[in-house]
């Protein structure tokens, strides 16, 4: 996942205050994960009013499916190469680069965190990875169309099989990760969609 750092929008004092809010959230998560928001801690290192912060917002999942959706719109697109082994494994990279970073990482945890206990924050997650996944199968659509892979080969779950292992060591197991562990995950996953374990063969 590549994240651009915070670029201002346009949009006047509202997109500015916007930012400010949301980047002091990503500080806060990074020092005290989801359940140690405070939104008048927040609003101070935001440096706007707490009233604005607590009116637009309303608590930390407010600004949790802010942040995601902000994050989401910050994604930065990806071009197809022509080489679908390089092409996973450079997904694999952002997948890796975005957990191992103690910003963004800190991040993403707070987010699955959150939409443990909280619908809204679910439906921002799923959109988030949906946007995410999105993005990278259509890779995987390429590489069927030039023969690569199986006709009828589900590109998302191509993409999923990627990012599961890397997502469990770090969030579930609490293993390390490194470019060898992302490198086993592309070589696992792609043997398994040439395979056709990713195809639906019914019909």
């Amino acid at each position: 996942m590549d994240v651009s750092p915070g670029t201002l929008r346009p949009g006047g004092r509202t997109a500015r205050v916007r930012e400010a809010v949301l980047e002091a959230t990503q500080d806060a998560l990074g020092e005290h994960g989801f359940h140690g928001l405070n939104m008048d801690q927040i609003a101070d290192r935001a440096g706007v009013g707490k009233t604005t912060v607590y009116r637009r917002w309303g608590g930390p999942i407010g600004l949790i499916t802010d942040l995601m959706t902000d994050l989401a719109d910050r994604s930065v697109a990806h071009a197809d190469t022509g080489d679908l082994e390089a092409d996973l494994l450079e997904n694999a990279t952002s997948v890796l680069d975005a957990l191992t970073d103690p910003r963004l990482g800190a991040t993403l945890q707070a987010m699955i965190a959150a939409a443990t206990c909280d619908n809204a924050a679910a439906t921002a997650l799923h959109q988030f990875y949906a946007r995410r996944i999105g993005e990278w199968a259509r890779r995987i659509d390429l590489a069927v169309h030039r023969g690569e892979l199986p006709a009828g080969t589900d590109s998302a779950d191509v993409i999923r099989a990627i990012s599961a292992p890397l997502y469990y060591r770090t969030v579930v197991s609490r293993e390390p990760v490194d470019a060898r562990t992302a490198a086993r995950a592309v070589a696992v996953a792609l043997a398994a969609a040439r395979a056709g374990a990713f195809a639906d063969n019914r019909g």
